[in-house]
């Protein structure tokens, strides 16, 4: 579990921390004195628990807790605030708590204890990626729909790839291996990766693809996928892998070959 502590004095910022991390010594805990380097680490690396200041400085807790929630719906917004005036504001968003500053340990163990999103709810990952037979993506058990059917086989692409940063050349190789102009393959692609942007925000995907300069990678550990869950767990895989990966692509064809080498080795 990792906890996002935001809090603008930075005595309270270090008491508050020690009493979250005395409650909870398993979470990670992030700790800043302003919003805006909070939400630029937050858009890293998932948060699970926020402890935030109603007033901070650039960017106010209401609207961090905001912008957390469209990166991360599940998120459990604890606001602090040395007075009751923003409290509608916070119920309004669903917040997980609102305590008074400075907060006693026993109120927030209640609040720690008493989330909103408990952690059993959160492992139930809304994206699950189909990789045996044809390959589909599913978010909360539905198909997406993306404008170009291309930006499907690109999510393939990056599933298929592990979590690995796959290069925009890599990317173009596989979806139309040596057809046509290269340059205009760059701009469809520069086309297609926009429509993945555009839909994973519609439906609150923010952080599932991670993106550098050139290239793009799946983040594997926040997905569910057949293909991940049976090379970890083998025989034990609550999935089966039957001989068919991705049958609609041809470019796998290294991969299907990997594949069939586990499984035999499986059956002798």
């Amino acid at each position: 579990m990792t906890i996002l502590n935001v809090l603008k004095d930075a005595e309270s910022l270090q008491t508050v921390g020690q009493m979250v991390t005395g409650l909870a010594p398993e979470a990670e805990l992030l700790s800043f004195e302003n919003g805006l380097p909070a939400l630029a680490a937050a858009r890293e690396k998932e948060i699970d628990v926020a402890v935030l200041e109603t007033e901070l400085p650039e960017l106010n807790g209401l609207d961090l807790g905001q912008y957390l929630q469209e990166l991360y719906p599940l998120v459990n917004l604890i606001y602090l605030s040395e007075n009751t005036d923003r409290s509608f504001d916070a119920m309004r968003q669903h917040a997980s708590g609102y305590l008074l500053s400075p907060p006693s340990q026993a109120l927030m163990k209640r609040e720690l204890e008493d989330l909103r999103h408990p952690a059993v709810q959160k492992k139930q990952r809304r994206v699950f990626a189909q990789t045996f037979g044809n390959f589909e993506l599913f978010v909360d058990g539905k198909p997406v729909a993306f404008k170009y059917s291309r930006t499907k086989e690109l999510v393939a692409v990056l599933v298929n790839n592990r979590g690995a940063q796959t290069t925009n050349g890599e990317i173009i190789a596989c979806l139309w291996e040596d057809d046509g102009d290269p340059d205009k393959k760059a701009s469809y692609l520069s086309n297609l990766r926009q429509d993945l942007q555009n839909t994973f925000t519609r439906l609150r995907l923010n952080g599932i693809i991670l993106k550098q300069r050139g290239s793009l990678a799946i983040a594997a550990d926040r997905i569910e996928c057949d293909l991940y869950d049976w090379l970890a767990n083998k025989g034990d895989s609550k999935y089966h892998y039957l001989g068919d990966y991705m049958n609609q692509y041809s470019w796998p064809e290294y991969m299907h070959a990997e594949l069939d080498e586990i499984s035999y080795a499986m059956e002798e």
